[in-house]
Formats: structure tokens, C-alpha cells, sequence
């Protein structure tokens, strides 16, 4: 059991005293047995949770324009969220932590690294050869790749690699082999021996010096796992892949503030690092998910663990360069999003998380999923009637937020550059631009994918993403 569980920290109630107020209706080490016994017990009835949701926020939204205080509500709404955006925007951020010195190398933990690749001739080849030439030394780190069934030259040119490097391990899984990725991936953790387990996917352009930078972060005792920042590799290629390198940015200002205001950390599937302890308390990756990182950060935090995020170096990766590949991509993010929502609801609802995580988890939940989600009845209903939308104060706050988090963020990144200096405000206005412009999918996808999960489940298989290599 980790550190930071029920048993003891007999001190969590005078810590968290609105979260003990909130709790005080069930009885802690009952729901304490049935969260470890059963963890995965709420992955039934995805469908119907979601059809019973999609009519919440529907009916509200008609019932806001309906009653005469509606406005109202939604003002106040937008007062308690613009609170919270507030404490996201002012807080400074971490200080970053000291990379591991020399003499620390000793005493440092041991990692096992995990890459899951399927089809990934293109690209498997550079990631093995960067992994097994990190700075660390070579008895305190193993590489895992998890050959899933692929049907090209990967499977031979790991085998070939093998013999070239002593820390790479393969592990072959038949056509058959059932749970995606995660069960790639809890496959391998059962033969593995690092306190530390990292994963990557395989086109990642790893750092060198990554794990001195990164396992430093795990000196705390509630640090469960760390997330380092992601980058686009190929940005300069098109628009999309333009508008993911500012996406991107803004996803590293949210992750920072998140956490600095006590808020929620989240993993982003490639450049993970996650305490071994921290996983196996939770019981490993989720196959029955459509997006294990995901899973993954909402059951650590429910476990009671932190995740970090460590912005420098980042670890690059792959945009897709196309819009129908994006679209394919997005959707299946917003379905796995909504997925531990649905899952794990009774619990989020419990507070087990601490009354700041879970006022966190909310405002973003408002922010990423309902709000996009009731645009659409929100205009509909406003043009019927010859009115403003009456949403519009919080989808206002909504765009102001993204704006600042995506100029700040793009600034932080550019600033660290090391081939270049501080960009000129016009270069980042000029990004931030563009990238609110590439943001406008999220509009779309969002309402229709929570239309769809309504209807129709997604399929659980591995949809991987085609990765061509890149320079």
C-alpha cells in the first residue's frame, strides 16, 4: 500500500477539513475495501451513463433558457469558475528540480523503460539506439519493446537489435493477445524489475540526459508518477502540425498551474514515468480503456498519489499531418476522457482526492467536456429565439483562458530554446493565433463525440497512429 493511503495518513482529515465535511456520509474503510478489491467495478454501462449525462447537460441548458433566472445562475457559474481560472493564472509555477549529480548515480533508482510498437519499422530502429545510449548508467536501466503482433520488418529488426544491445529486451505477443496497449503493457511489467517504469511510444525523440532530469521528481513520497512535457518534432510541416506545437504549449502552461495550485497532474501516454508501487497499488494498466494515460492519472490521483510534470527537456513526437488522421486521433482522446469520468464517478464523488483536486478535476471537466458540449443547444435555442447565448460569459472566460495559457506557454518553451533566443512578441502572437484557430476542432469533435458514446460505444482495440520518422 503506498505511503499516502487510508491506513496512514491519519492526519488527511486535518489537512482537508471541507474534504472531511464532504465525506462525512460514508464510512471511509468500507469504501476504502471496496475501492482495492474491485477497482475496475464501474467499467459497466458506459453507453447508458453516457445517454443519462448527455440528457443532464442538454435539459439544463434548455431549462437555463427557460427560467427567468437563468442568467443568474449562469453568472454565478462564471463568478466561482473565473475564481479558479484566476488561482490557475497567478500561481507561480514550480521551481524545477537539480538533475542528478555523478555521485547521486549510485543511489539512484532503477528504471525499466517500456515501448509497445506495432508496424514501427520507420521509426523503432532510432528510438532503440537513443534508449540504450541514455546518460545513466547501463546495470541501473532495461529497455522492454513489446512487438504487438506487427506484420512488417519490426518484429525481425528487434530480434537484430537484441544482439546489438544488452538492455534491450522483445517480447513477441500472438495475433490473439487481447487488452490493446495496456495489455502490451502489463504484459511486460510483469517481467520487469525497476522501481521507476517509463513509457514511450516509439516514434519519441528521447533526450539523453532524461532520467537525471526526471527522477529527481520522485523524491517525494506522494509523487506517484511524472509527466514529461511533449513536443512536435515535425511542427514546421503544415498547419496542423503547427497547431498541435501551440497546442501543445498550452498543454504545458495548464499542467504546470494545475499542480502548483494543488490541482490534478495528468500523464500524456508517451514520456511517462510512474512509481512502481504507485501501479501495481492500482492494479496496472486498464485494458478495458481506449486511453491507458488517462485511465491511469485519474485512478492514481483517486489512489491518492501526485503526478508531476517536468516541462525541460521535452520529448518530441510525431503531429499528425493530416486532418482526417487528427480527427480520428481527437476523438478517440475525448472518448477516453469522458470513459474515467463514467467509470469512476462514485468515486470522484467521495472525495477521495482532497477538496482541491477535486474542485480542480470539476472546473476542467466544465471547461474541456460540458461547455463544448452545450454550445450547440446553447446557439440553437438563442437563434430560435433572437437572443445572445446565454452561456456566453463562460465560453467567453473559456476563450480568454485558452489565449493567455497558449501565448504563456509558447513563451516558456521558446525561452529555454537553446538555439535561440526570446522570441519577438509578434512571433508569438503569431503562433498563438494560429494555434486558437487549429483549437476550433475541439468544438466540433467534442459534442459529437459525446452524441456518439450516447448511441454507440467505441470499439476497445489499439488505434495506433502511423508514424513515418522524422529528422
Amino acid at each position: 500500500m503506498p505511503e499516502n493511503s487510508w491506513s496512514e495518513n491519519e492526519s488527511y482529515d486535518e489537512l482537508d477539513p471541507i474534504g472531511s465535511w464532504l465525506s462525512d456520509w460514508y464510512d471511509p474503510k468500507e469504501e476504502e475495501e471496496e475501492f482495492r478489491s474491485d477497482f475496475f467495478g464501474g467499467l459497466g454501462g458506459r453507453r447508458r451513463k453516457a445517454a443519462v449525462l448527455l440528457m443532464m447537460v442538454w435539459g439544463s441548458t434548455i431549462a437555463l433558457h427557460l427560467i427567468s433566472w437563468g442568467s443568474w445562475i449562469v453568472a454565478g457559474l462564471t463568478g466561482l469558475l473565473a475564481v479558479q481560472v484566476a488561482r490557475i493564472v497567478l500561481t507561480r509555477p514550480q521551481t524545477e528540480s537539480e538533475p542528478l549529480s555523478d555521485d547521486a548515480l549510485a543511489h539512484a533508482p532503477s528504471v525499466s523503460i517500456l515501448v509497445a510498437a506495432q508496424n514501427e519499422e520507420a521509426v523503432i530502429g532510432k528510438l532503440v539506439d537513443t534508449l540504450c545510449n541514455l546518460d545513466y548508467p547501463n546495470e541501473k536501466y532495461e529497455l522492454w519493446v513489446i512487438d504487438d503482433h506487427s506484420t512488417d520488418q519490426t518484429s525481425a529488426l528487434l530480434d537484430k537489435l537484441a544482439k546489438d544491445y544488452e538492455q534491450l529486451k522483445v517480447l513477441h505477443r500472438p495475433k490473439n493477445a487481447s487488452g490493446g496497449k495496456s495489455g502490451a503493457l502489463n504484459q511486460a511489467l510483469s517481467l520487469t524489475r525497476g522501481e521507476i517504469i517509463a513509457v514511450f511510444d516509439a516514434d519519441a525523440q528521447v533526450p539523453n540526459n532524461i532520467l537525471r532530469r526526471v527522477l529527481p521528481r520522485f523524491d517525494a513520497k506522494p509523487t506517484g508518477a511524472v509527466q514529461a512535457r511533449k513536443a512536435i518534432a515535425n511542427a514546421p510541416f503544415n498547419f496542423w502540425t503547427r497547431g498541435q506545437m501551440a497546442e501543445m504549449a498550452l498543454d504545458s502552461f495548464i499542467q504546470q498551474q494545475r499542480i502548483a495550485t494543488g490541482g490534478i497532474g495528468e500523464l500524456r501516454g508517451n514520456g511517462q514515468f510512474v512509481r512502481r508501487a504507485a501501479l501495481e497499488s492500482c492494479g496496472g494498466w486498464n485494458e478495458q480503456t481506449i486511453t491507458d494515460d488517462l485511465d491511469l492519472t485519474l485512478r492514481l490521483h483517486l489512489d491518492r498519489w501526485d503526478i508531476e510534470f517536468l516541462p525541460f527537456p521535452a520529448v518530441e513526437e510525431e503531429g499528425v499531418t493530416c486532418a482526417s488522421s487528427l480527427w480520428h486521433q481527437r476523438n478517440r482522446w475525448v472518448e477516453g476522457g469522458y470513459q474515467r469520468y463514467l467509470d469512476y464517478w462514485r468515486l470522484i464523488a467521495r472525495n477521495r482526492m482532497g477538496f482541491s483536486k477535486t474542485l480542480d478535476l470539476f472546473s476542467f471537466v466544465l471547461i474541456q467536456y460540458i461547455l463544448p458540449t452545450v454550445a450547440v443547444p446553447d446557439f440553437l435555442i438563442a437563434t430560435v429565439r433572437h437572443r445572445l447565448p446565454m452561456l456566453m460569459p463562460l465560453t467567453s472566460l473559456l476563450f480568454a483562458l485558452s489565449i493567455w495559457a497558449m501565448s504563456t506557454g509558447l513563451r516558456r518553451t521558446h525561452r529555454k530554446r537553446e538555439e535561440s533566443s526570446l522570441p519577438s512578441i509578434i512571433l508569438v502572437c503569431i503562433h498563438t493565433l494560429q494555434g486558437m484557430t487549429y483549437m476550433f476542432h475541439w468544438l466540433v469533435i467534442v459534442p459529437i463525440t459525446t452524441a456518439r458514446m450516447a448511441v454507440r460505444a467505441k470499439q476497445l482495440k489499439w488505434v495506433k497512429t502511423s508514424h513515418q520518422g522524422s529528422s
